[in-house]
């Protein structure tokens, strides 16, 4: 049964201030109805201010990073759509036309890019309205209904959230700024439409679950009527909310307070000179140049920050040693205290200096282990780090020593060895780690003492 689905994403815009007034947009940590003015409380006779210019430049570098079209040859009007809710006080939200259109993610098409206020935040249960969230910046993707899975439409979601974390203009949808309309239908059925999405799991479960009472409906021979539903994420439910809006419902008419825009060309071009590679081209461009494996790209290019930093060592280490730690201890050392490579204070200098040590081969890949989990959280010299841990490189003549005194004095393991027990060879090797305090490569020091008892033979 082919499968329909389509999203309308809303993330609020990194501003100062709100879309049509001057008043701060921080909303989470004040008291309710105190970043709050005549304006985005919808008072009579209050009149927007201009668009914020930030958000609309914001929403056109969105635009170009979804390889969108921007529309320059147009007037674009700020319009009124009409409902009836009590967290819009002045019974409409601001709307932009289409800003960006005709873009492309991972094979799900963008149909347009658009600005819009967000409402005030309205608790059903205590009846109480906070309107400092009133008049913040939202931009609002919409994508044709390309994807046909839960799993594609989960997938698709984390690349469109790291394509708009990479151009900094958005806030992190860890804050609880984002929130997704999914439509789906199936086969013979109408379109549904399920609100009150806030994650990207949370759209994982919607969705799957919706599928299936859709698919049951039409098993049983039931019509699916064309209707909005929310998603109770307590639950992991759909339930009725009302009869799915036409656009005429929303009555949508010019804004006559405020004038409408026109963007041009050279706009557009000055914010792409300035923009980041966009994460999925950066990823292609990262695979060709340093000739890494898509796995350990795909790791990189996860935080703008870490592909950053990438690519400022890979320009004094080999690529692929990079890469394998970027991928593996890095990673994992970051997730183990909760950071972000933005969050990291050691610099890029720092960590290809610890990267040198463990080319060269002055310490083991699990001694450099060791330092960058103490270089994360005291971002000083690794050598400096080697000496506050205890692990500073024995010389290469230290270590020819050691091998040599624990092969003379362990003559019964070597018979051993030399007589087809192998297994004696790891005695050997763990004497000399032992004698060297853990200081040695253990492979190094298998490597040599086979040479030196097969020159001895």
């Amino acid at each position: 049964m082919r499968v329909k689905i389509g999203f309308e994403v809303h993330l609020q815009l990194k501003t100062e201030r709100k879309l049509y007034c001057n008043c701060p947009a921080n909303y989470q940590d004040v008291p309710p109805n105190t970043n709050v003015c005549p304006i985005c409380t919808g008072m009579p006779g209050a009149k927007p201010l201009p668009p914020n210019e930030q958000a609309i430049d914001a929403a056109i570098e969105i635009g170009l990073m979804l390889g969108c079209r921007i529309l320059t040859d147009r007037t674009i009007y700020i319009q009124r759509k009409h409902y009836d809710y009590p967290d819009l006080p002045s019974g409409y939200q601001r709307t932009s036309q289409p800003i960006a259109v005709d873009g492309e993610l991972s094979g799900v098409r963008i149909r347009e890019v658009h600005l819009e206020e967000d409402p005030g935040q309205y608790d059903p249960v205590a009846g109480r309205v906070d309107f400092n969230r009133s008049g913040v910046p939202l931009v609002e993707i919409v994508t044709e209904p390309d994807i046909k899975s839960p799993d594609e439409a989960r997938e698709f979601l984390k690349l469109l959230t790291r394509a708009l974390e990479y151009t900094g203009k958005v806030r992190p949808e860890g804050g609880g700024a984002m929130r997704a309309d999914v439509n789906i239908s199936l086969e013979g059925g109408g379109r549904v439409e399920v609100k009150n999405i806030n994650s990207i799991h949370g759209a994982f479960r919607a969705l799957n679950y919706e599928i299936m009472r859709q698919k049951r409906k039409l098993e049983r021979g039931e019509r699916v009527e064309r209707e909005t539903r929310a998603y109770l994420e307590s639950q992991m439910i759909t339930v009725p909310m009302r009869a799915k809006e036409m656009e005429e419902d929303y009555r949508y008419i010019p804004d006559p307070d405020l004038f409408p825009l026109r963007i041009s060309n050279q706009k557009v071009e000055a914010i792409r000179r300035q923009m980041p590679e966009a994460p999925h081209l950066r990823f292609k461009r990262i695979v060709a140049q340093y000739n890494i494996n898509e796995e350990a790209a795909e790791v990189i290019v996860s935080e703008r920050e870490l592909a950053d930093l990438f690519e400022q060592v890979a320009q004094r280490v080999s690529p692929h040693l990079a890469a394998t730690w970027f991928r593996t201890k890095l990673k994992k050392v970051l997730n183990y205290h909760g950071m972000r490579a933005a969050d990291v204070k050691f610099t890029s200098a720092q960590l290809a200096e610890l990267l040198q040590l463990v080319e060269r081969k002055e310490i083991t890949p699990e001694q450099g282990e060791l330092v960058l989990r103490e270089l994360v959280v005291d971002p000083r010299s690794p050598r400096a780090l080697l000496e506050k841990l205890g692990l500073k490189p024995l010389k290469p003549a230290d270590i020819e020593k050691l091998i040599h005194a624990v092969i003379e004095e362990n003559q019964p393991a070597v018979r051993d060895y030399l007589s087809g027990k192998t297994e004696a060879l790891n005695f050997l090797v763990g004497q000399v780690m032992r004698a060297s305090k853990g200081k040695a490569d253990p492979r190094e020091i298998r490597k040599r003492i086979e040479e030196i008892l097969k020159e001895g033979r």
